[in-house]
């Protein structure tokens, strides 16, 4: 996240995990392992990081460095047109280096086209499929053989992962929840997730287990602590370090259920260091948390082992584990062992989220499933620790090789104090008590981060500026700006539906809205 002229966009991080070792904050006053320090290649990409692409995908160090780039900048603009567009948003996916853009709605394809990407007419929403997802989740305990479901944006479907012979099961479950026959499509895979950590005393860092000690691994640094896996440790359970000293005490934890996050608070004896392990003697820089898409390419660590790349493959998935289902889950195509959990994630130099669990190893291969740092932050409000360097959130200038377009009419409205923002909407309240909606008097989807807004309205008038989250099949208030001048909001949220309500409390006139997700 980025911090911008009109309003506050600190990264924040809470989360809850279990077993790996990526990020790992470092003794005060102790030399870091390794004497190479943290070292950065062109473009702030570790000159490790891009070896162990090399290895895994068969990418030199310009076309790793150059699909890095384009994904970070597909993030951004991502996260832009998923408000600007409202409702017709259906999502987005790299597809090699270009980025397509879902919408249910032709009229918006020129402000996608604008933007650089793509745009892909499709039959139904993100919301909508979200939503049919979430039918699934609410029938989790008649899913017999199934291992998990995910919104995937390229087929406009929800894809319901099944063992083998049990197809005909998983279209009777989708029938049973209310979900129709032609959003639905089933792969088949023999693969069983679990999560990945393993009882056995090792380092980077213990917690204390009935009849044991389990191992577990740091993910990002945060002010005051770092995440890793919820599935390791409850809130109270003391830590120590790889060197067997005292470390902190686990202060928040979800698993299973809606997420597999937690958050560690370390003692004064530790700092926490914006850095990942990669267990080779380098310390991998982490810049900032720009959410990359579908298609891109990510790498993680782990005190297993080490440190393996691949490609996001969907986002928005429930995983059936033994110990119960997680939902809100990224997939990709990248091998993780025992021991592995909690461990970070990177796409280049941004944090991406935490390793939660999978299938199969890295002898075999396998798939492996990561927490979204950003809910993480957002959830527990949390700071990420980062190198300082720019652009670490929101919308970024195109790579050279995008599309160049002009920009579109809600790009060249009269500048106003609220222009700096992306997403640009203007209205006109008649009097007092009226209020309008936004965008369009509609609404949009967000993943988890921090809203920005700002609203500038007419003198001698005072409009306040309201943001609601659907809930329940109802819009319920979640931050709210008031007061004289220029009013801006900046508020942290998990994934869901949302939109802007300008309300006139006196006054009268027109009015100009920017917004962003990051």
């Amino acid at each position: 996240m980025q911090r911008r002229s009109i309003a506050v966009a600190a990264a924040v991080v809470a989360a809850t995990a279990a077993a790996v070792a990526f990020t790992l904050p470092s003794l005060a006053g102790t030399t870091p392992t390794g004497d190479s320090g943290t070292t950065k290649a062109s473009g702030g990409v570790s000159p490790a990081l891009l070896a162990a692409m090399k290895r895994d995908l068969g990418l030199s160090a310009n076309q790793a460095t150059t699909r890095l780039e384009r994904s970070k900048w597909a993030g951004g603009v991502t996260a832009t047109l998923a408000a600007s567009t409202g409702d017709s948003y259906a999502g987005a996916w790299l597809d090699g280096n270009t980025l397509k853009v879902a919408v249910t709605d032709a009229d918006v394809a020129a402000e996608v086209k604008a933007a650089g990407a793509v745009p892909v007419l499709v039959k139904r929403s993100e919301a909508q499929l979200d939503a049919a997802k979430t039918k699934l989740d609410a029938k989790l305990k008649s899913a017999d053989d199934l291992t998990g479901w995910y919104v995937d944006a390229p087929t406009n479907k929800l894809v319901i992962v099944a063992q083998p012979g049990a197809k005909a099961e998983a279209l009777a479950f989708a029938s049973r929840a209310g979900v129709a026959s032609d959003a639905v499509t089933v792969q088949i895979s023999n693969r069983q997730p679990k999560p990945l950590f393993d009882v056995r005393g090792a380092d980077p860092y213990f917690i204390a287990l009935d009849g044991g000690t389990a191992r577990c691994s740091i993910g990002f640094s945060v002010e005051g602590g770092f995440v890793t896996a919820g599935h390791c440790g409850t809130p109270g359970t003391e830590t120590t370090g790889f060197n067997n000293e005292a470390q902190g005490v686990v202060k928040a934890s979800v698993f299973p259920g809606d997420a597999d996050m937690g958050f560690v608070e370390v003692n004064d004896q530790w700092t926490p260091r914006p850095v990942v392990n990669d267990f080779k003697g380098n310390e991998l820089p982490v810049g900032g948390n720009t959410e990359a898409p579908v298609g891109a390419a990510v790498c993680r660590s782990g005190s297993t082992t080490g440190t393996f790349c691949g490609t996001i493959l969907a986002k928005n998935q429930t995983v059936v584990y033994p110990e119960g289902a997680v939902t809100g889950l990224t997939r990709t195509d990248v091998c993780a062992e025992g021991g592995d959990s909690g461990g970070p994630w990177l796409s280049g130099d941004q944090a991406q989220g935490v390793t939660s669990g999978g299938s199969g190893d890295c002898t075999v291969g396998g798939e492996t499933f990561f927490q979204p740092v950003n809910e993480i932050l957002a959830e527990n409000n949390l700071t990420l620790v980062t190198t300082g360097g720019e652009d670490e959130g929101g919308a970024t200038a195109a790579p050279t090789d995008a599309a160049t377009a002009a920009p579109s009419e809600s790009a060249t409205a009269a500048p106003s104090a609220c222009s700096d923002l992306p997403v640009q909407r203007s209205g006109a309240l008649s009097k007092a008590g009226t209020a309008q909606a936004q965008p369009n008097d509609g609404a949009f989807r967000a993943r988890a981060g921090r809203h920005t807004a700002c609203l500038d309205a007419p003198d001698g008038s005072d409009f306040d500026l309201v943001l609601q989250r659907l809930t329940r099949g109802k819009f319920k208030t979640v931050a709210k700006a008031t007061g004289d001048d220029v009013k801006t909001l900046s508020v942290n949220q998990r994934s869901g539906t949302f939109r802007y309500v300008v309300v006139a409390s006196s006054g009268s006139g027109d009015y100009t809205l920017g917004f962003n997700v990051q």
